[in-house]
């Protein structure tokens, strides 16, 4: 009986643990898509509500994920689009939710997304992205500067170069900003004379941005852009479709103090929508006499003017003064001085007020106005339009005068000039300078200017679209520009003089004997106009295991030159326009076979006309007619395999760049060099792997072999711009500089319990050469020699974010950071020396340990 009793109860329990266990792999299966184009979200988030289950959406959107209950709640997320909660009661053990419709969680968002060019995945589209979302954004930027987001990001190297606020720069496969396409809003930033990007006029975006969309290589923007690198897309939070705002404070190392607030009035039932931000960051700055001030603002005013129609006005600017570290340093300067790697030598006291001497100080405004309409024609063609203007002004700091030694640190060699006035504590002596003016009986003998540089840009972007068939799209628009730069140094401090007088270096419309104060103009000052019109075209044909796209564009762009300040050069003051008709080809073609695996080719070739200061090199109206077009050809193979929790990317790539224009100054002296040829080539490996819903795993790894690919030679002009001499410089084989080409990293975040979010990210560069110098390389027994080598290095960075309710109504999250944990002591940027090894080099040390902690309101 007792044996008959125990078979009982373990068959009781058999069928229990069956039942149990049926439950337990009930499976749920369905597609998330766009509610509006229906077309799937790749990679959503699907989420089982108090539990460690989920998964993420594949390339088609759709999800499976296992459930341990008749009941669950599923909770579905994608960036940029509202999330959604939804109840299931499973009665078997299969279940087909079908199609999941998310909405986007601000009004033109969408549109902005299509106007900006940005990928939703590169299962469907030949070129490699990256994307930083919002959550990351928040988590991981406290102090950091906006480039370093994507630090991680394969072939990516960042650095805060001289340590100064906004003075960080980024380069993408050994190309530095002027030859990456960056945009906003699908807007391009590139500097209209030089395509140079100043992340300092742009130091708020860390605040307004939804997210960032690297686009490696040809990009997948239709626009002629000069993205020999690739493409950079930064999408604003635009204006929340949900009413709210929220509340920070932040601090951290070296007075690092951070204040901001934004309200948002939601979709109104009468269609408008309004959003405003405001930002204000401070601190004395990680590098001695770094201190800095810095403002944002963002405000956005939107109207859904029927289902059709819809209008969008942006603003945002991010005006800021900061003292900045002019001059690199040898690495004994370094260890020789108590402070190592904040050393700075480069500023004093005035009045007991830090201040930084030629080259110290900095001050920008470059608001961005946009109003964009979006014109939804039909259920197939869509129109997107961007009137845009940007009216910059600012400039930095210059030293001039009959002793500028007296204020100079020596830009060669990163020390003091010969008759420098230097405190006993190494700092640059004001005082003794300032009266020494007040003593001259011929003005100031030293004075402070302001190197100007403003500008007025307006811009007109439209893109139309059509779906004419379910497979085929085409996309053709218009981008048109105008551009007014203004060129010019003023006098801002007499610094204890009663004037200057410029003698033989007076302007056009000054005297020989001219007297002049405080505001008036010195040196030179001139205006470029740019005129820019193209036209670009796109066609797309998707099927579902391939697809394919090919896009050209023609633009016509005008330079000419104003030379306001300097003599007539055969009566005239303006030059005339000249002409360049560059252009662009590029095409790609991507193949998925099984549900797992895809394979992708592309390439492209394009033509760049020579940036404005390589055909007016002397600063004057005469013009360079043998400036060269830049050609460009690239090519990219990759393959990429996917599953509901795991990603890989890989692909290799080759660039071969003719004709390159650069300009290099070497101390107040400059180099105009063109004609120069290289080669960039590498491979690329991102990958991402979630075990579990609440633990995400990333790396990549990525290997590059960038060469100039021939000797050339170069004019020597003065700060006037007049021409010294011409010389060759010898750097064929020599490694492009100041670009780690080989990089890797590993992150992983995990979500500890609801709320509490954890991350640890390694980043490591190595293979990272000395930019070269072209003065450093015109004896013949510099050729076949390399750039020094700068040691490999790593850095380990930590953050911890827990998100909770404070009360009814209202939510928090506290953020906290630490960057380079082990302090970690590394050269960041280093420029070549004359033997081309560490003693005779200029570096920047990059930051060590740093810290930043915040707390938000959200309402």
């Amino acid at each position: 009986m007792k044996n008959h009793l125990k078979h009982l109860l373990l068959f009781a329990m058999l069928t229990v643990c069956s039942v149990a266990t049926a439950v337990a792999q009930a499976t749920l299966k369905g597609k998330v898509v766009d509610a509006e184009t229906k077309e799937p979200l790749i990679g959503a988030t699907v989420a089982v509500s108090g539990t460690s289950l989920g998964s993420i959406t594949d390339i088609d959107g759709n999800f499976t994920v296992e459930i341990r209950a008749k009941k669950a709640v599923l909770v579905f997320s994608y960036v940029g689009y509202s999330e959604l909660r939804r109840e299931v009661n499973v009665s078997g053990s299969k279940a087909d939710l079908g199609e999941i419709a998310l909405t986007p969680d601000a009004v033109g968002l969408e549109e902005v997304s299509v106007i900006a060019s940005i990928i939703k995945s590169d299962r469907q589209t030949p070129i490699p992205i990256s994307n930083v979302k919002l959550a990351q954004i928040e988590e991981k930027v406290g102090n950091l500067e906006f480039p370093e987001l994507l630090k991680s990001t394969p072939s990516v190297y960042v650095t805060r170069e001289s340590g100064g606020y906004g003075d960080s720069r980024i380069n993408m496969r050994g190309f530095d900003s002027s030859n990456l396409g960056i945009l906003i809003n699908g807007v391009p930033i590139n500097g209209m004379e030089n395509g140079k990007v100043y992340w300092s006029n742009w130091s708020g975006l860390s605040d307004v941005s939804q997210f960032i969309q690297v686009q490696r290589g040809l990009g997948a923007s239709a626009l002629g852009l000069s993205s020999v690198g690739g493409t950079m897309n930064m999408v604003t939070k635009s204006t929340e479709a949900k009413r709210g705002g929220s509340a920070y404070f932040g601090i951290g190392n070296d007075g690092y103090r951070k204040y901001s607030v934004s309200l948002s009035t939601g979709l109104m039932d009468n269609g408008w929508a309004v959003t405003l931000m405001g930002a204000l960051n401070t601190g004395d700055g990680y590098v001695k006499g770094t201190n800095y001030e810095g403002w944002t603002y963002f405000g956005n005013i939107s109207k859904v003017i029927n289902e059709h129609h819809k209008l969008s006005l942006t603003a945002f600017g991010a005006p800021q003064w900061h003292n900045q570290r002019g001059t690199m340093h040898y690495i004994e300067d370094y260890k020789n001085s108590p402070d190592g790697g904040r050393f700075n030598n480069g500023y004093g006291y005035i009045n007991g007020v830090l201040t930084g001497s030629g080259y110290g100080y900095n001050f920008y405004h470059k608001p961005q106005i946009s109003l964009n309409h979006y014109w939804t024609i039909n259920e197939q063609s869509s129109l997107s339009t961007s009137l845009y203007a940007s009216i910059a002004t600012g400039g930095g700091r210059r030293v001039r005068g009959n002793h500028t030694e007296w204020l100079t640190i020596d830009y060669n060699t990163g020390r003091p000039k010969d008759g420098a006035m230097m405190t006993t504590d190494g700092l640059i002596d004001f005082h003794s300078a300032m009266e020494a003016n007040a003593a001259s009986e011929n003005g100031s003998e030293v004075i402070f200017t302001n190197a100007i540089n403003d500008h007025k840009w307006y811009g007109l972007l439209s893109s139309y679209k059509n779906r004419f068939t379910e497979n085929f799209t085409l996309t053709g628009g218009f981008d048109g520009r105008y551009y007014r730069g203004y060129h010019a140094e003023k006098i801002d401090d007499l610094l204890g003089g009663a004037y200057y007088a410029p003698g033989s270096k007076a302007l056009d419309f000054q005297t020989s004997d001219a007297i002049l104060k405080e505001g008036d103009y010195v040196q030179y000052y001139s205006v470029g106009e740019i005129v820019w019109a193209g036209l670009f075209a796109q066609a797309e044909y998707t099927k579902e295991k391939w697809s394919a796209f090919l896009s050209a564009s023609l633009t016509e762009e005008a330079y000419r030159y104003h030379d306001r300040g300097g003599a007539p050069i055969d009566g005239k003051k303006i030059s005339d326009f000249y002409h360049f008709l560059p252009w662009s080809v590029k095409g790609g073609f991507n193949y998925k076979f099984t549900k797992n695996h895809n394979v992708f080719v592309n390439a492209g070739y394009f033509t760049r006309a020579p940036f404005f200061n390589a055909v007016f090199p002397n600063n004057n109206i005469v013009a360079n007619d043998n400036a060269p077009y830049e050609k460009i050809m690239t090519f990219e193979l990759g393959y990429g395999f996917s599953t509901h929790n795991f990603n890989l990317a890989l692909n290799g790539y080759y660039t071969r760049w003719n004709d390159k224009t650069t300009r290099r100054q070497i101390g107040d002296e400059y180099a105009n060099i063109t004609g120069l040829d290289a080669v960039h080539m590498g491979v690329e490996l991102e990958a991402t792997y979630k075990p579990v819903e609440n633990l995400e795993l990333k790396g990549m790894f990525s290997y590059g072999d960038w060469k100039w690919a021939d000797d050339v030679n170069f004019t020597l002009y003065d700060d006037m711009g007049a021409p010294i001499g011409t010389y060759n410089a010898y750097v064929k084989d020599v490694h492009v500089g100041n670009s780690a080409q080989m990089t890797g990293a590993l992150s992983a975040s995990w979500e500890m319990f609801k709320g509490l979010k954890l991350s640890v990210d390694y980043n490591y560069a190595g293979k990272n050469y000395a930019d070269f110098d072209p003065s450093n390389r015109t004896d013949k027994s510099d050729a076949g020699v390399d750039a020094w080598k700068l040691p490999d290095f790593y850095t380990i960075d930590l953050g911890m974010s827990y998100r909770f309710d404070l009360c009814k109504g209202l939510k928090a999250v506290v953020y906290s950071n630490v960057y380079n944990l082990t302090n970690t002591r590394y050269i960041a940027d280093a420029k070549d020396g004359a033997n081309h090894d560490w003693r005779s080099a200029l570096v920047y040390y990059g930051f060590g340990t740093t810290w930043s902690t915040g707390f938000k309101i959200m309402f």
